[in-house]
């Protein structure tokens, strides 16, 4: 299982997984109590459940890079394209705008 710990500005919101039922991303418990800087995107709005895809949720998707500069992370890393929670792990670490992804490991 991969996973990765999501964070809005110096928040920690909730955790994205990969597993062999697809993706998920769960809002942490502490951060629904108080939800400081609110959902991590308007397609995942707050709620307790979890969210689960067979493609990699959207808003995440959407994170990793495209085109030349893609190509480059792919290049210097040797990681494989198709493989996109690999790539969202290493790649959106520094993304634009307020959300971060650790390697949860």
């Amino acid at each position: 299982m991969k996973k990765g710990l999501v964070y809005k500005k110096e928040k920690l919101t909730g955790i994205v997984w990969e597993d062999e039922n697809g993706y998920h991303f769960q809002y942490e418990k502490s951060y629904l109590q108080n939800p400081f800087y609110g959902a991590v995107s308007r397609t995942l709005p707050l709620r307790s459940e979890e969210f689960v895809d067979k493609n990699m949720l959207p808003f995440f998707d959407g994170l990793i890079p495209e085109g030349w500069l893609l190509q480059i992370a792919i290049d210097n890393w040797k990681l494989n394209p198709r493989d996109r929670m690999t790539l969202l792990l290493t790649l959106c670490k520094d993304c634009i705008g307020d959300i971060s992804i650790i390697n949860g490991k």
